[in-house]
């Protein structure tokens, strides 16, 4: 076998960085392409696999590289819990543009407009995954496939289409954006090839992007109380829509 120290060296610089036990199983179980995974600790790894993902248990088992604790500390940003990392090739950018672009839709395209937290971006994907939403695109300067993204993600990019895109490159189809202003969403049954838009977490929607709207929508909530946080909106918008019609595959 290769040394994956070496591995992980040549192509660090070209793959996507999936941190912790958790992302590596999901990476794995939407079919990612992982040249190199590392652990301290082969037998706990495993175990873990054996309780949480025994669907991949026999693919991780053929991936996972024992490597010392230092080795692995000078592979990542800041060790995770389960001591257990990898690379991902990252999903082609011209297959998820087909993905987003294609129609009909059986589901959503989550649109964040210029956000800024990535750990909030994360949380979105991971969400986006769990409702099978067509994908997640974001606009703005916020690369939704940063490590740190990645890792708020749990490994879910692998299930959705990521991509960042101009508002003016936007996927087909009607774009319902929420706004405090909007039409209360409990009177709307939102489309399966709907375009559901959110705003930055502190500057709402951006002019380009409301001048594109198609419908204005807001969430109840309590006079007083100022917001919602980006990743709740996100799963209060795609419950609604999954009540309403939608579902999970």
């Amino acid at each position: 076998m290769t040394d994956p120290v070496a591995r992980w060296r040549e192509r660090a610089g070209t793959c996507v960085l999936l941190d912790g036990f958790h992302a590596l199983k999901h990476a794995v179980r939407f079919g990612a392409e992982v040249p190199v995974a590392v652990t301290t600790d082969r037998p706990a790894a495993l175990a873990l696999a054996d309780e949480l993902a025994p669907d991949v248990r026999d693919t991780l088992d053929a991936l996972l590289a024992e490597v010392p604790e230092g080795t692995y500390a000078s592979l990542v940003p800041r060790p995770h819990p389960t001591a257990v990392a990898a690379l991902a090739v990252r999903p082609s950018r011209a297959a998820n543009l087909q993905k987003l672009a294609h129609t009909p839709r059986g589901a959503p395209v989550v649109v964040l407009d210029n956000p800024r937290n990535l750990g909030n971006a994360g949380a979105v994907i991971r969400l986006a995954a769990g409702f099978a939403a067509t994908g997640v695109v974001t606009t703005g300067t916020l690369d939704p496939w940063h490590p740190t993204v990645v890792r708020g993600g749990a490994g879910l990019h692998f299930a959705t289409a990521v991509e960042r895109l101009t508002v003016a490159e936007l996927p087909p189809g009607p774009l319902f954006a929420l706004d405090p202003d909007g039409e209360d969403i409990r009177g709307l049954k939102l489309p399966d090839d709907a375009l559901l838009a959110f705003g930055s977490e502190r500057s709402g929607l951006s002019a380009e992007l409301r001048a594109r709207a198609d419908h204005l929508l807001s969430l109840p909530m309590r006079p007083q109380v100022s917001s919602y946080n980006l990743a709740t909106t996100v799963a209060m918008t795609l419950y609604h829509w999954s009540a309403t019609g939608g579902a999970p595959a």
